[in-house]
């Protein structure tokens, strides 16, 4: 029998399509490989200070964010590093030293800890978060003892405020 032209234009049709449809979704699984990557890498680079409610710090218009350092924090009854209480303002203002041995000797334990020497990148960074009401003598006698623990980088933390206004 005789094909009519209809059922061979149909015949060639149906063997064009015999296939089925392919995606290659290997580029896609790529990016995505790529973006998880880069969200992992990232999601660890942000240094946020320990927030307390009993410190004011004070504001400035420094743009430069802290690196993951040793923190003391000072408000107007203690002296806190690495979350560890070292001493009290009361008794460090009274104190005729220029160091405060608590503090020193925390600081000597924070090197020994990390590992690192004192002339290694990083072993000299220290970040002082105080209250904005604390005496300058008492900012003094804490920058002396981070100094005399090799501590020489000494940074201070401040609440960032735009230079407009």
């Amino acid at each position: 029998m005789k094909m009519s032209r209809r059922a061979k234009r149909m015949e060639r049709h149906h063997r064009r399509n015999k296939g089925h449809a392919v995606i290659n979704i290997i580029s896609m699984i790529d990016m995505l490989t790529v973006l998880v990557l880069f969200l992992v890498v990232n999601s660890g680079n942000m240094q946020t200070l320990p927030s307390t409610k009993t410190v004011k710090l004070p504001e400035s218009t420094a743009e430069k964010s802290p690196k993951d350092t040793v923190i003391v924090v000072v408000n107007n009854q203690d002296i806190v590093a690495q979350g560890r209480k070292v001493a009290s303002v009361a008794e460090t203002l009274a104190s005729p030293d220029d160091t405060i041995p608590a503090l020193l000797e925390e600081l000597r334990y924070q090197v020994q800890k990390s590992g690192k020497r004192a002339t290694d990148d990083g072993a000299g960074e220290i970040t002082i978060m105080g209250d904005k009401e604390i005496p300058y003598t008492l900012l003094k006698k804490i920058m002396v003892t981070c100094t005399a623990a090799n501590y020489t980088r000494i940074s201070l933390a401040v609440i960032y405020k735009s230079a407009k206004g």
